[in-house]
C-alpha cells in the first residue's frame, strides 16, 4: 500500500536519539499488561511493529533499558525516553513506540493485549482484544486485516 506518507521520522525527548521508519507498519497495539503500565508510567504502552529493514537510526544510539535479557528494550542515554524494542528470536521485526514518531496524530491501537490486566478504567479504540497475547495463528489474520483497514496518517 501506497497511504502510509512514508518515510516518517522520529526521535527522543530530548532529540539526541533520532530514527527513520520506511516501511508500513505490520500492526498498532497498546498493551496493558503490568510491565508495561511500569515502563510507561501509564495504563497501557503503545507500540507500532513493522519489518527491521524499514528502521534505521539517524542519529545518536540508545541504551538497553528496562528489559535486558532476550527481549530488548531501547531507550535515549540521556533522557531515558523508551523508544523501540527487539523481540526476540524475531530478529526481523522492531516495535515502535508510537508517540517517538515526529507526527504520531493518525495512530490509534489496532488491537489491544493483556487486557485481563488492565487498569477498570482504561480503555483504546482497538478492534480486537485478547486477555493476554493472541495465539500464534491469529498474528497472520490481524496483520492482513490491519494491512486493509488499519489507521492511516491523514
Amino acid at each position: 500500500m501506497t497511504d502510509w506518507k512514508l518515510p516518517w521520522t522520529g526521535g527522543c525527548r530530548c532529540d539526541r536519539v533520532r530514527f527513520r521508519v520506511t516501511t508500513p507498519p505490520l500492526i498498532t497495539m497498546a498493551c496493558h499488561c503490568r510491565g508495561c503500565q511500569r515502563m510507561s508510567a501509564s495504563a497501557f504502552s503503545l507500540s507500532l511493529l513493522t519489518l527491521s529493514s524499514g528502521f534505521e537510526l539517524t542519529a545518536g544510539e540508545p541504551v538497553i533499558g528496562g528489559l535486558h535479557g532476550p527481549n530488548r528494550h531501547f531507550h535515549c542515554p540521556h533522557c531515558k525516553s523508551w523508544m523501540f524494542g527487539r523481540p526476540d528470536g524475531l530478529d526481523h521485526l522492531v516495535v515502535i513506540r508510537p508517540t517517538m514518531l515526529d507526527d504520531p496524530t493518525w495512530f490509534a491501537p489496532f488491537i489491544e493485549t493483556a487486557t485481563a490486566e488492565k487498569l477498570p478504567w482504561a480503555s483504546t479504540p482497538a478492534k480486537y482484544s485478547f486477555p493476554d497475547l493472541p495465539p500464534p495463528e491469529r498474528y497472520g489474520p490481524l496483520i492482513e486485516d490491519f494491512a486493509a483497514r488499519g489507521p492511516r496518517p491523514a
